[in-house]
């Protein structure tokens, strides 16, 4: 697997990759994905094989700018065209009528595509040189930690034979995965899985949005399509191999004698024996998005028994955090 750099020729021998059918680890302001040509149903295929990912999960499409990205639907809801004005490029997918020709795998065989306009420069340079809209899940094995550097890619794709190499533009700036938002009919606007932009800035532009939870989902049948309505609806994901323990703020775990724990906190260090990873020493929820899947990639490697953490102020980012944390915990 190759290692490149923003340099225009290895963007270039990325971009002739991703063109041939290959796959990429490429750069996001979110995290790095598994890129591969979202018109290209072998390269779709290929995606959910090298993740271990199941098909009833849909990917994310990338898109250069607005217009590419509603190119590939056969209808653009009206709230849709708002939100993309205010939030595109950046860390934010609509999920909308798909065009009927595009791979139906790609979907994992709803009617719906989820898209997305990525902020990060190298993302956006690939989408342009590449010429083809990419789909783009993160570049982990299925249900695993989220990657927010290239060697973590390099780590989890190892030995998978279509992904031709990673593209390397330092950690990841936000840290999580983008905001999903759907148009399920009847002028409702829903948050699938919060993310990289906050719920309350939403609201800005979309006062009555709701927030889905995903547990609860299938109870309502204004959402209900078939099993996963976008992408980010399942209740257990970004989880390390140990097993997470999620508590309240304030509240510590009863002793266990003989097991060895690791510590996540959000910005106080805990009383207790073991690896301690702290999110933000200053609490601050935007540091702590940046800092989350690192952390929790290192407890994982420390050889513990249980991993503790506790719940972060659940606005903003926050939310995000805690979605990401209360999946990993399940």
């Amino acid at each position: 697997m190759k290692h490149w750099y923003p340099t225009e020729e290895d963007i270039e021998e990325a971009s002739a990759s991703l063109r041939q059918g290959g796959l990429i680890g490429w750069p996001t302001e979110t995290v790095y994905g598994l890129a591969g040509n979202a018109l290209d149903a072998g390269a779709v295929a290929a995606i959910f094989a090298a993740k271990g990912r199941p098909t009833f999960d849909p990917l994310i499409v990338h898109a250069p700018d607005m217009e590419a990205a509603f190119a590939l639907t056969s209808e653009v809801p009206p709230e849709a065209r708002r939100l993309a004005e205010s939030f595109w490029p950046g860390p934010l997918t609509l999920v909308m009528p798909r065009r009927a020709d595009l791979p139906e795998l790609l979907s994992a065989g709803l009617p719906t595509v989820a898209l997305r306009v990525p902020a990060h420069s190298v993302a956006r340079k690939v989408l342009v040189s590449a010429g083809i809209p990419l789909a783009a899940p993160s570049a982990n094995r299925f249900g695993r930690i989220s990657p927010t550097c290239a060697e973590h890619v390099l780590e989890e794709m190892q030995g998978q034979d279509r992904v031709a190499g990673v593209l390397d533009a330092g950690p990841c700036t936000l840290g999580v995965e983008s905001t999903v938002v759907g148009f399920p009919g009847r002028g409702r606007v829903v948050v699938y899985r919060t993310g990289g932009l906050p719920v309350e800035v939403l609201r800005e532009v979309a006062p009555g949005i709701e927030v889905v939870d995903v547990r609860r989902a299938e109870d309502d049948p204004g959402l209900a399509v078939r099993g996963e309505q976008s992408p980010g609806m399942l209740a257990r994901h970004y989880a390390p191999r140990t097993p997470l323990r999620l508590l309240e703020p304030g509240r510590m775990p009863p002793p266990a004698p003989g097991r060895t724990r690791g510590w996540l906190c959000f910005s106080a260090v805990p009383e207790g024996k073991g690896p301690v990873e702290v999110l933000s020493t200053e609490g601050d929820p935007e540091v702590a998005a940046t800092r989350l899947f690192a952390c929790l990639r290192r407890l994982d490697a420390a050889e513990v028994d249980e991993i503790i953490a506790w719940r972060v102020p659940n606005h903003g980012l926050g939310r995000a955090i805690n979605d990401r944390l209360s999946r990993a915990a399940t």
